[in-house]
């Protein structure tokens, strides 16, 4: 049994939220791996947005808000480097983004948002695997999720980012069961992708200029 959950702060991060959706509970893997490093760094990047933290100076290139480090341990690396001066985006990108699996993970787990269970491989080699965990939050990521894409909900900047960022990983077709791939979703969550967030998230400029930067980059430094 994992120990109780909550034993991080709350709420969540978004790169948290974005590994919890990309989980599949049905194989206990986690969707899109090849290319994981770009779009959690992608998620930090816009976490950091969206806190106020982080702020766009050139095209293509961020920095940290001066004096207004975030209070979470896990957003802080990515701050403070981005503290030291402009970087691009694709370089943020490689630079945060490879170490973050496994604490974002270990998170998941002691949030009780991802369950462990221990098993044996040919019967004799010890070994874990995920499976969903006790609460049930995946299920109301996706659920957010989906109004957004299949509802045409107007999201807030939050649930907008998550689903950008969701699209930028190319894992949307894996969903399909909970959000069928159509050509309106495909549109939608390319809108969203590009920053077009609708009138709930109007006054999240730079968080929508963050974010569409973020995950052009992403998409770009996945394809490359």
């Amino acid at each position: 049994m994992n120990s109780e959950p909550r034993t991080y702060p709350d709420p969540a991060t978004l790169v948290e939220d974005l590994l919890l959706l990309l989980f599949q509970p049905a194989s206990g893997t986690i969707a899109g791996e090849n290319t994981l490093f770009y779009v959690l760094g992608g998620a930090v990047l816009a976490d950091l947005a969206l806190g106020d933290h982080l702020t766009t100076v050139a095209q293509g290139q961020v920095r940290s808000v001066a004096g207004h480090p975030p209070p979470d341990g896990l957003l802080r690396p990515a701050w403070d480097y981005l503290a030291e001066k402009p970087r691009g985006v694709q370089t943020a990108l490689a630079a945060i983004g490879p170490a973050l699996r496994e604490p974002v993970l270990a998170r998941l787990i002691a949030r009780g948002d991802i369950d462990q269970e221990p098993r044996k491989v040919l019967g004799l080699f010890p070994t874990t695997a995920l499976r969903d965990g006790r609460t049930r939050r995946r299920a109301g990521l996706l659920a957010d999720v989906r109004r957004v894409l299949v509802e045409g909900a107007q999201p807030q900047a939050r649930v907008a980012a998550l689903a950008a960022l969701l699209s930028a990983s190319g894992t949307l077709p894996q969903f399909h069961s909970e959000i069928p791939w159509t050509s309106s979703v495909i549109t939608r969550a390319k809108e969203l992708e590009r920053g077009d967030w609708g009138a709930d998230a109007a006054g999240q400029a730079v968080t929508r200029t963050v974010t569409a930067t973020v995950v052009n980059s992403a998409i770009i430094a996945a394809t490359g």
